[in-house]
């Protein structure tokens, strides 16, 4: 008869999933948005525009970050597994 999956499995697979959809999501983001505008006039360059709004700090660009929470969400995963095997 098989036991349900622990508790911690569980949780960890849970965080896992979103982790990694958002980071898939940003690292998508990071490789189509387009360069910067030159702007003509001060209103313009002073709109807002939804390309303008940043996730993370500009030291670390959308397809990086991503791919940092892409890899996050697979080691929650592995340990997810790991937990849910050993457990099991």
């Amino acid at each position: 008869m098989n036991r349900p999956a622990p508790r911690c499995s569980t949780v960890l697979y849970a965080i896992s999933v979103p982790c990694a959809v958002i980071g898939a999501l940003l690292w998508v983001r990071g490789q189509t948005s387009a360069p910067p505008r030159t702007y003509g006039s001060f209103l313009e360059a002073h709109s807002y525009t939804p390309s303008a709004w940043r996730v993370w700090s500009p030291a670390v660009p959308e397809e990086r970050l991503g791919l940092y929470l892409i890899a996050a969400g697979l080691v929650l995963a592995v340990v997810a597994r790991l937990f849910s095997v050993r457990r099991g």
